[in-house]
């Protein structure tokens, strides 16, 4: 018998009515470039047109919406490669709390500046997501702050999976949805609306080859560590979580295929949305444009749609890579 969902389409939905207002309604536009690579309608979520130029938004403002009065004035802490800690920031400071934001020595000063300007405290520990974790633990246990993770956690994933009900709305004849994947909150919330009204669209979860955690712990059967490594798709670094509650099952039962990509394709997935699609996107966004690209998607029999997760990139890295440049760390495999 399979267990249920952590995370149902009811507390999605619910998650939709919570967060209305609060966060945009991005928009989804067909892309004739991709629709006429594929013979069939291609259309693009603009997710990284939301207010923090980034999907995380919505499941940071579902869950500081769900803590107490109380809660929310100890303050909210995390763990984060950058866009779940400036998300949490905004939503901390709209409902009067103050945010802590704990992040590895890879994350891009860009990001880091961006969320100190929303008023957050931030720590700089490590060289990793875990060790930005054992931060926010020590935080939690010592000075009372509560935590909100960057995806292992219900209402986060909840407030993720609204995307999908917006996607289906968009392009009710979708056939396959493809969702970047990091701590698989994206994913999970997505493929979890998704399925629940359209069982038959597939979901294909797409990351980089460079410590891939959510792939390699699939492929185990369980949670594993991996090491972090620089990549244009940095928003995507980082562990699971070996306790994972919440994700890696979903990611598990319900995504129909996780594919791997290179850093070259990364790239050419920024260059082709600046060029064709007039858009600029950090390399976690481009990952879906870039996997249609490189022919990673091998059955595509009816309509696509692709989330352009976010734009928080370091504009001078965009540059390079808009001009063809490679940067140090994309020219040899890990």
């Amino acid at each position: 018998m399979t267990a249920p969902l952590p995370v149902t389409i009811s507390d999605i939905e619910a998650a939709a009515r919570r967060i209305s207002g609060r966060v945009l309604r991005t928009p989804f536009v067909n892309s004739a470039s991709l629709s006429k690579l594929c013979g069939v309608p291609v259309g693009l979520k603009l997710e990284h047109h939301q207010t923090t130029s980034a999907f995380k938004l919505r499941g940071a403002t579902n869950a500081v919406l769900m803590l107490t009065p109380e809660e929310r004035a100890r303050g909210v802490v995390a763990a984060s490669t950058g866009n779940h800690g400036r998300a949490l920031a905004h939503a901390a400071k709209a409902e009067g709390s103050i945010a802590t934001i704990c992040m590895s020595r890879l994350v891009p000063q860009n990001k880091i500046d961006e969320i100190r300007n929303l008023g957050a405290n931030v720590c700089i520990v490590g060289k990793s997501q875990d060790e930005a974790q054992e931060e926010v633990d020590r935080l939690v246990r010592e000075d009372g702050l509560v935590m909100v993770p960057p995806f292992d956690h219900p209402a986060v994933t909840a407030g993720q999976g609204t995307l999908g009900l917006e996607i289906l709305e968009d392009m009710p004849e979708v056939s396959t949805v493809l969702v970047p994947v990091s701590g698989g909150g994206l994913a999970a919330g997505i493929a979890a609306a998704v399925k629940a009204r359209k069982p038959d669209t597939r979901v294909i979860g797409i990351t980089m080859e460079r410590g891939a955690a959510m792939k390699a712990s699939l492929d185990a059967g369980a949670p594993v560590m991996v090491e972090e490594f620089q990549s244009l798709a940095d928003s995507l670094g980082g562990g699971i979580g070996l306790d994972n509650r919440v994700t890696f099952a979903m990611c598990r039962d319900l995504l129909d295929d996780l594919i791997l990509l290179s850093e070259d394709e990364i790239a050419a997935g920024m260059r082709h949305a600046y060029a064709q699609e007039r858009e600029i996107i950090e390399g976690a966004g481009a990952v879906g444009i870039a996997a249609l690209l490189a022919g990673k998607i091998k059955t595509i029999d009816g309509p696509v749609a692709i989330i352009l997760s976010g734009r928080n990139v370091d504009m001078a890295v965009h540059r390079r890579v808009i001009n063809g440049q490679s940067d140090s760390w994309a020219e040899a495999a890990p």
